[in-house]
Order: C-alpha cells, then structure tokens, then sequence
C-alpha cells in the first residue's frame, strides 16, 4: 500500500457538486493507494503509522491531539510514467481488491479512536485542501 500524506488546516471532498466528506485541523488528508499484493495486514500497519505519525505541530501525532483524517482512495498513486507520455495504471488493484482495503485502513483507524472522514470510491472527486507547512510525505507499507 502506498499513501501520499499531508498535513493540513482543513480538506474537503465534493462529488455531484456535494461535500461527502470534510475536516478542520489540525489533521492529515491521505491518499490510499493499493496494488495487487497488498493484505489487510498492510491496511492495519498503514493506519497504525498514520495514527502515530508525529508530522503535526510541535511534533504531535493524530493519536495525541485527537486530530481528524480524511481518506481518500486514489488508485493514480500506482501510475507509471517511466515510458512514454501516456502513464500505465497496471500495477494498480481493481475495484474489488482496492475497495475493501481502503475500507480497511478507515475500520482501523475509527478502531484506534481516529475521527475519520472519507470520500467516494470510484467516484469521480474534487478535493480541496490547505497544505499546512507545507508537509506532505509519502508511505508505503
């Protein structure tokens, strides 16, 4: 699993012109990627790391200042462009397999305490953010 991870001081997701999902910071806004390897023991690492990673002020954590997340399934993070002008998503997971992942590291998150807003799989998103800092780092588990 693969997650681009930023910092901000608020997000948001809108679909059909509607907010689905929605947060105020302190918190991270992160995109979940996955291929077709991945288990649901990748999703758990992956939302124990987010849950614990100290990138907010003063070094806190999401767990430490019960900061807000919003996930957001983004099968480009598995894009390859090396050849050509025209990416490849091939290394991405379908549908089927991305789905309950993503579902998976939210589930954990709530688990660990985490107030957790989403957006829609597969539909198509706008996402809004103010990157605080800027920080913005990228995971894989």
């Amino acid at each position: 699993m693969r997650a681009v991870v930023q910092r901000v001081s608020q997000a948001s997701v809108t679909v059909d012109g509607r907010v689905v999902g929605a947060i105020d910071g302190p918190g991270l806004l992160v995109l979940v990627g996955v291929t077709h390897d991945d288990t649901p023991e990748q999703a758990r690492k992956l939302a124990a790391k987010l849950w614990g990673l100290r990138i907010l002020p003063e070094e806190k954590s999401c767990s430490d200042v019960g900061a807000p997340l919003l996930v957001v399934s983004q099968f480009t993070l598995y894009g390859d462009a090396r050849k050509g002008r025209r990416p490849s998503w091939s290394a991405a997971a379908p549908g089927p397999v991305a789905e309950p992942l993503v579902d998976a590291v939210v589930a954990e998150l709530r688990a660990l305490g985490a107030k957790v807003e989403t957006g829609v799989f597969g539909a198509d998103m706008k996402v809004a953010l103010v990157n605080d800092g800027p920080v913005t780092l990228i995971l894989e588990v």
